[in-house]
């Protein structure tokens, strides 16, 4: 069969406006190839949605769509029929990439493909394709960045839905130019199919919007320290998802939430919320795992199950997780942690040796941790602060934590002035209460430090 599939959906009638499909991940997703993690979500939001909309598209993602059952159906049609589909391959998401395949074995054009910027691996069957880049700062998108890289892409679409002709922008039929485009069966024919694909989209009306509101919640929740209730609400949007698999599984950023706010509540007692913790992240896998942000919830789980058990096989836990999360892709966080718990597993240590080996790396991690934060700042610092969003200015406050911790760590008499200024820009009192008990732990650990202890005074 041939024929625009268009014609067998509303979308060509005269005033109708044109749509969108969007094909990516969703959340925070870890690029293996550069080892950074992207906020695919503040693309989307910022970036993508914005300017699809500009260009008078409707536009939608598939944890857009309102559906009850499989999610296959419904996203499926809007591949095929969507009057544009664009594309982000950035982390080479594997489900973007095959949804993309299937758009370009069933449209010769109209598919749009963007990827962030740093990854320079483009799998040979792409490498030929147009692939317009952007810049992304992993927790955020600058605002600078999307304005002007979200014109281009507006500009872009409404020059592609403009042409009488487009080109073909799909390799199957750039390559194979006489390939007949698919169609769909006559309307009658297709009765069944229709009806099917109804019964299996429909779904009680704001069934999205109820989750992105608990979603609003948590956030708000957790933001005031009221770690109990973001859990209850994260619990609930888990556990709907859960029923709706294996449709789609779980998205890992919100199971990573809900360990971070399961283990903080500490409910019903301090125990019992970190064992609950352990077994959300389980899930995820942490020791095989290369999601640096999974290790490091592993490794702060463990760290508390230390401070209240004082059991030696916690301590070990916590460091081998924020070892790996460091040495992965030199993740701040799990080194200014990972260097932390050295030196408190050299203040519990009978062998002096091991204790002075402890400590020598404690400070080496130190000294790596500040550089990674010193090119943090230099490479986020190129805008306006008022236009950051809030979860960019609540990054950027544990990046200056953790350069304070660093400095009181190496001794360098630096510490105080960076922890003022980190204290500065906090976002939430439940922070800066964090840092401080981290710190005066690591100043008592330092006033006692095996090398202190010798007998020549030797220091580093």
């Amino acid at each position: 069969m041939s024929g625009d599939p268009s014609t067998s959906s509303g979308a060509n009638e005269p005033g109708a406006r044109k749509t969108c499909f969007v094909i990516m991940g969703f959340g925070k997703k870890v690029d293996f190839e550069t080892g950074k993690t992207f906020d695919l979500d503040m693309t989307y939001q910022n970036l993508i949605k914005p300017a699809v909309e500009a260009a008078n598209v409707d536009c939608i993602r598939a944890d857009e769509i309102t559906h009850a059952g499989v999610i296959d159906v419904p996203m499926y049609d809007r591949i095929f029929r969507a009057d544009l589909v664009v594309a982000d391959i950035s982390t080479g998401n594997r489900n973007a990439i095959y949804e993309l395949g299937v758009r370009h074995a069933l449209r010769p054009h109209t598919t749009i493909i963007i990827g962030e910027d740093s990854n320079k691996s483009i799998p040979f069957d792409l490498n030929h394709v147009v692939i317009r880049k952007y810049h992304h700062l992993g927790e955020d998108i600058g605002s600078t960045e999307a304005r002007t890289k979200g014109k281009e892409l507006t500009d872009a679409i409404e020059e592609l839905l403009a042409a009488q002709e487009p080109a073909a922008d799909s390799p199957v039929y750039t390559f194979i130019p006489n390939l007949q485009r698919p169609g769909v069966a006559p309307a009658a024919a297709a009765a069944g199919a229709v009806t099917a694909m109804a019964a299996a989209s429909a779904t009680p009306p704001k069934a999205d919007e109820t989750q992105s509101a608990l979603m609003a919640l948590a956030r708000e929740a957790q933001t005031k320290g009221d770690f109990a209730t973001a859990k209850n609400l994260l619990t609930t949007i888990v556990t709907v998802a859960k029923s709706q698999m294996p449709a789609r599984p779980v998205d890992v950023s919100i199971l990573q939430q809900l360990a971070l706010v399961t283990y903080k509540s500490k409910q019903p007692t301090p125990v019992e919320a970190l064992r609950a913790a352990c077994a959300i992240l389980a899930e995820l896998e942490p020791a095989t795992t290369n999601d640096t942000e999974t290790l490091g919830l592993w490794g702060a789980v463990h760290k508390r199950w230390w401070d209240l058990t004082k059991e030696s096989d916690h301590l070990d836990q916590a460091i081998r997780g924020y070892e790996r999360g460091f040495y992965l892709r030199n993740d701040y966080y799990n080194g200014i942690n990972y260097a932390f718990l050295l030196n408190v597993r050299a203040a519990h240590s009978a062998n002096v040796a091991e204790a002075i080996a402890d400590h020598v790396q404690a400070q080496r991690v130190r000294r790596e941790v500040l550089s990674i934060c010193e090119q943090w700042l230099k490479e986020n610092t190129r805008e306006d602060g008022k236009e950051r969003s809030e979860k960019f200015n609540e990054n950027r406050y544990w990046v200056l934590a953790t350069i304070a911790e660093a400095h009181i760590g190496l001794e360098d008499g630096k510490g105080d002035q960076a922890l003022a200024e980190a204290f500065a820009a906090a976002t939430a009192d439940w922070m800066k209460e964090t840092t401080e008990n981290q710190i005066k732990t690591l100043k008592e650990l330092l006033a006692n430090s095996p090398l202190k202890q010798l007998p020549t005074g030797t220091t580093t």
